[in-house]
């Protein structure tokens, strides 16, 4: 589990293509400090299993449902990543309950300055997920851990486009402030809503 606090910028050393999937190495400092063989690691808000580690790189193989399901097989040598640890029990719990099992991706719309240094997102949600979200939830996007500042449902053919506003950390300590118009974004909705539905669904 995590909570969409992002530790540290990785950068992509390589991406190796193999018969089913993909081996992803990223090179990074912080959230190796206690990792080991195995261990959990968040890469743009999808849970990955670390191997092959060293000082400053670890490598996760990337199975055809993760690179159907999320943007990470589009990462090139170079590409900044988002990383982050999974909570240990002492963790404060500073974003919201975070899986890294991302649902879907989302299409970047809109990045626009809204003054001293923050910014205002909109993102193309798949339609699909539009029932798991509020106005002042949780969402995360590329890992980040969001609040949901407004909801524009049109078409289902079309998506949700959801609207959020970047603070100047986020923007200057997340890939966030990279994107461009165009840009797919992993998207994890909050998974207490997703719970709340079937058991809503099992009683009626």
């Amino acid at each position: 589990m995590f909570t969409g606090i992002i530790e540290e910028l990785g950068t992509v050393a390589a991406i190796e293509p193999r018969a089913a999937g993909s081996r992803l190495t990223i090179r990074c400092r912080a959230v190796l400090a206690d990792a080991a063989e195995g261990s959990s690691i968040a890469v743009n808000g999808a849970c990955l299993t670390a191997l092959a580690l060293t000082s400053d790189t670890f490598s996760a193989d990337l199975a055809p449902e993760t690179l159907a399901r999320t943007n990470l097989g589009e990462l090139r040598a170079g590409s900044r990543v988002n990383l982050e640890r999974p909570v240990t029990p002492a963790t404060r719990l500073s974003g919201h309950i975070v899986q890294g099992h991302v649902d879907a991706t989302g299409e970047l719309v809109a990045l626009k300055p809204l003054g001293d240094g923050n910014w205002w997102l909109k993102i193309r949600v798949p339609a699909e997920l539009d029932r798991y979200l509020v106005h002042k939830g949780s969402i995360t996007i590329d890992g980040v851990s969001l609040t949901i500042a407004g909801i524009e449902s049109g078409a289902p053919e079309s998506g949700v486009i959801v609207s959020v506003t970047i603070i100047p950390h986020t923007y200057a300590n997340t890939t966030v402030g990279s994107a461009k118009p165009g840009s797919r974004l992993n998207i994890e909705a909050d998974v207490l809503a997703k719970h709340i539905e079937k058991l809503l669904a099992s009683r009626e």
